[in-house]
């Protein structure tokens, strides 16, 4: 199979780039995933954190610049109110000089005419703009007023301005007049001689504001009381009403700082300086606070406002950034572009390898810069990884050791062949193949030989497969499989045998000879798996069968699947039967020949099945041997013997109870330890045990089986080799194992009668055992006339049906004393001993 792999070359840089590269490279600036998209925003984020930035500190430079300067403008703009005042005055005094001056209203005052009076002075006030004038006597006491009633309001005033009257001729303030603040100025009526005073007044409004905004850029607030237990109300003010209100509730006195911050959170949000000027003054000039009203100018400047940039630098700061934004754009747009375009054919290059296409090479190797860089960088990934892609898919699909494809890639082909196969109406046949004996090699002569073992039988292999399209492949270990196209029953079985007789061939290696065979198993499509997994398992099911039966390859059927299904069902029964006392233990009597003093009992074990009743030893032993639980139910039958000896024991019968012990149970290195602690825990003497061991389970590993043996002799067990004679190498083993008794095989002693050459083995088997110290113990005695041959053989011990069968514990004391019973002449010694 190939792998469908091609290493990739450099191809030349600068070749053109295809047309569906150039569509996918406007995809460079995609909005939301794009590098590009990134470098642009970020440079016009920087740019306008830089403007504003730029704009705060601006801003705050300007915030601080006008706080320090603000003491300055304030007092400038005291000296400008002042200013705009002592004009009005002024103005309003020579208005009032001109009235004063009229000889009519002179005359009128020299008459007393009343009605003339007041006539003239309405008349000639509003000539002037005054809203308030009066007439007074050389004694300042009031003689007309325009107004009704304003004698005990302008009392406080005349009082404050006779003695300034009195010394200059003409005196003014600023006074609250109808709870509006007034410019008032008094003046002497000559006629020539002085007659009277003439005071007029004029009202501070809107238009002083206006000044005073127009000439020094400061806001002015009038603020107004009736008395000092009273609250200031603003009365003229320049300023927004919530401003002008926050204004008037601070804490204003005589004393007050000459200028004051007032804070955001008091006046709307905006931040003022203000300069408070106290324009009433009592007759010494003197600020008083215990007049009975006042008026408070406060000259102002709104914070924000000042640092607002005018309108015109606002526009050209404006135009300067969006001028800037223009330019960083395009910039970092053509720089993006120079980034991320080359970004983005690298990552489609990415993302083709990603996809498996390892044979593009980079674009950009020409580019000097980082770009390049990443481009030699991703192209030495792209060449490193196409080259472990290589050895990847060699690893994958084929062995290493022998170069036949693997598993992988025979499965893959199978499913192609059955694919090709439906379309065609053919068959497909599957052989699957299992080494004898390759542990043994690997064990004797090493894992080195046992790879040229796997190579030699590869290569054997390939020498069977003549057609184009057969497949052989290694499935791991020493299991093989081979493929055949268009291939029937007959066929497959024809090419098995020929492979099997082509196994009988010894292979040599090196300086060895060995001798080969295999189990083989074959399963054909459609007939006996409509798929490739059904295939395969189906073929492995026939070459288990095919191995156990040791007589050639076998062909699958329903029937060996049907066992191998039992047999995962019988798993689960084994362990639901040790754990929910299932098994039951029988004990077979082993007699001594020349007394017939039972000397012992063999622990044999039966399943008491709840469905199938009685279930013997050959259905099941074999099968927890094959797959290892025997160890659990040797442990089980161990503990079973050691608690019924110790009840044995204690009805006067201290017997030597025989348990059998697999291969498996050798091979366990803890099984030294598992058999102390059961001995601790019912408190029983290893002496009352005797461990049997068949030959085939010594010889599987003789060195692991040796040291397990030397442990439990040590711990006082008595050890038997069980089935004597039918192994192949125990006799090599014998003098070194540190057995007590040897157990002559049944299919020896059964026709000993009848076969001289049976009865010589066993005659010879039991002079070498008492030569080298061991008892000897035959089974299989089922007749009398057996009995009496080995007496004379002096044979030590018997066990066989014409004694007793296995029996369950609780008949075997029964069967004892009935076995007592027939034979009393033969007991000379006690009926029961410890042997």
């Amino acid at each position: 199979m190939a792998l469908g792999l091609e290493l990739g070359r450099c191809r030349r840089p600068g070749a053109p780039v295809s047309s569906l590269e150039r569509t996918r490279g406007l995809r460079w600036f995609s909005p939301t995933r794009s590098i590009g998209a990134r470098i642009v925003t970020l440079s016009l984020g920087l740019l306008l954190v830089v403007q504003m930035a730029s704009y705060a500190a601006i801003h705050d430079s300007l915030r601080d610049h006008v706080r320090s300067a603000l003491p300055e403008r304030l007092a400038l703009g005291e000296r400008v109110l002042h200013n705009l005042l002592a004009q009005g005055a002024n103005t309003l005094a020579d208005g009032a000089h001109r009235v004063a001056a009229d000889p009519g209203f002179r005359s009128a005052v020299n008459a007393g005419n009343g009605p003339l009076i007041i006539s003239m002075l309405a008349q000639h006030s509003s000539r002037v703009g005054a809203t308030e004038a009066a007439l007074f006597g050389n004694d300042f006491r009031l003689i007309h007023a325009n107004r009704p009633r304003a004698e005990k309001e302008l009392a406080p005033i005349t009082a404050r301005l006779a003695a300034a009257a009195a010394t200059g001729g003409v005196a003014s303030e600023v006074a609250v007049l109808a709870g509006v603040p007034h410019q008032v100025v008094l003046v002497p009526i000559n006629s020539p001689a002085h007659i009277g005073w003439l005071m007029l007044g004029v009202p501070l409004d809107k238009h002083l504001v206006s000044q005073m905004r127009a000439l020094s850029a400061l806001d002015l607030t009038l603020l107004t009381r009736s008395s000092p237990a009273e609250a200031w109300a603003p009365a003229v003010t320049a300023l927004p009403a919530a401003a002008a209100t926050g204004l008037a509730a601070a804490s204003w006195s005589p004393i007050s700082a000459p200028t004051v911050a007032m804070h955001p959170g008091k006046l709307g949000g905006d931040e003022f300086g203000v300069h408070p000027v106290w324009l009433h003054a009592n007759a010494a000039g003197q600020h008083s606070a215990d007049e009975q009203s006042a008026v408070l100018a406060l000259v102002s400047l709104s914070i924000s406002d000042a640092v607002m940039l005018p309108a015109d630098l606002q526009l050209q700061l404006l135009v300067i950034t969006l001028i800037g934004f223009a330019v960083f754009f395009v910039g970092s747009l053509l720089t993006a572009r120079r980034v991320a375009w080359p970004l983005a054919r690298l990552t489609r290059a990415a993302e083709q390898l990603g996809d498996g296409d390892y044979a593009t090479p980079m674009r950009g190797l020409m580019r000097a810069d980082e770009i390049g860089q990443l481009a030699h960088a991703f192209e030495a990934m792209r060449c490193s990884i196409a080259e472990q892609q290589h050895q990847i898919m060699k690893l994958a699909y084929w062995d290493p050791l022998t170069h036949l494809p693997n598993r992988a890639q025979f499965r893959e082909t199978l499913v192609a062949a059955i694919t090709a196969a439906q379309a065609d109406q053919r068959a497909v046949a599957v052989l699957l193949l299992n080494l004898d004996r390759f542990k043994h090699v690997n064990d004797v002569l090493g894992y080195r030989f046992g790879d040229m073992l796997l190579q030699r039988v590869a290569e054997r292999l390939g020498q069977q497969m003549v057609r184009d399209g057969d497949l052989v492949a290694r499935f791991g270990g020493d299991e093989f499989a081979v493929l055949l196209r268009d291939c029937d029953e007959a066929l497959a079985l024809t090419v098995a045998q020929r492979i099997s007789r082509a196994f009988n061939e010894p292979l040599a290696l090196e300086e060895h000879t060995v001798d080969m065979g295999a189990g083989i198993g074959m399963a054909c499509w459609p007939a006996h798996g409509l798929d490739a997994d059904g295939l395969l398992k189906h073929a492995e099911v026939a070459m288990v069968a095919a191995k156990q039966r040791a007589d050639g390859p076998l062909m699958y059927s329903p029937s060996i699947d049907a066992a191998s299904k039992q047999n995962l069902s019988l798993m689960t029964e084994l362990r639901h039967a040790v754990e929910h006392s299932e098994l039951r233990l029988f004990l077979q009597p082993k007699l001594a020949l020349d007394t017939g003093i039972i000397a012992g009992a063999e622990a044999l074990v039966r399943w008491q099945h709840p469905q199938r009743g009685l279930v013997p030893p050959n259905q099941f032993i074999p099968f927890a041997e094959q797959t290892g639980f025997i160890r659990v139910m040797t442990m089980w039958i161990f503990e079973e013997a050691a608690r019924h000896w110790l009840s044995l024991f204690g009805e006067g019968m201290p017997l030597v109870l025989s348990v059998n012990l697999s291969t498996r149970d050798l091979l366990d290195q803890d099984l030294p330890k598992k058999f102390e602690a059961l001995l601790l825990k019912h408190q029983v003497p290893a002496e009352g045990f005797c461990l049997e061991i068949t030959e085939s389970a010594i010889m599987d590993d003789p060195s692991r089986a040796l040291a397990t043996l030397n442990r439990l002799s040590a711990l006082g067990f008595k050890l038997a080799i069980d089935d004597f004679g039918t192994g192949y190498s125990s006799l090599a083993y014998l003098k070194r194992l540190p057995v007590d008794e040897l157990k002559i095989d049944q299919s020896f002693v059964l026709s000993m009668e009848t076969d001289a050459d049976n009865a010589k083995i066993v005659r010879s088997t039991i002079d070498l055992a008492h030569n080298m110290g061991l008892r000897v113990v035959a089974e299989g005695v089922e007749t009398a006339a057996v009995w009496d041959l080995l007496r004379e053989l002096d044979c030590d011990e018997a066990q066989g049906f014409h004694m007793g069968r296995p029996m369950p514990v609780s008949e075997f004391r029964a069967w004892s004393l009935a076995w007592m019973a027939k034979q009393p002449a033969r007991f000379s010694a006690p009926a029961f001993m410890l042997h």
